[in-house]
């Protein structure tokens, strides 16, 4: 799991709504955290589902959830790689 401190751009910010993201006073972006998972793919709709139930506040901007395949992973380290790499 990875968390990645970024600024974002998009239809996501309710203006007439206090939210987390503070916004930029020159641009249209808003800070934000993106979080890169990768898990098997049996493992996805659990997490998923753990990410929608305790990530909701049902205020705009509670953010997406892309799910991308991954052809494979290799651990640097030592040279495992496939799902023994997680």
């Amino acid at each position: 799991m990875t968390f990645v401190e970024c600024d974002g751009t998009g239809k996501y910010s309710d203006s007439s709504e206090k939210h987390l993201s503070d916004k930029y006073p020159f641009t249209d972006a808003y800070r934000v955290i993106k979080i890169e998972i990768v898990v098997s793919s049996i493992d996805v709709p659990g997490v998923v589902k753990l990410i929608i139930k305790n990530g909701r506040t049902d205020y705009k901007g509670d953010g997406l959830i892309l799910v991308s395949p991954v052809d494979n992973i290799y651990k640097i380290r030592n040279d495992i790689e496939g799902n023994e790499a997680l």
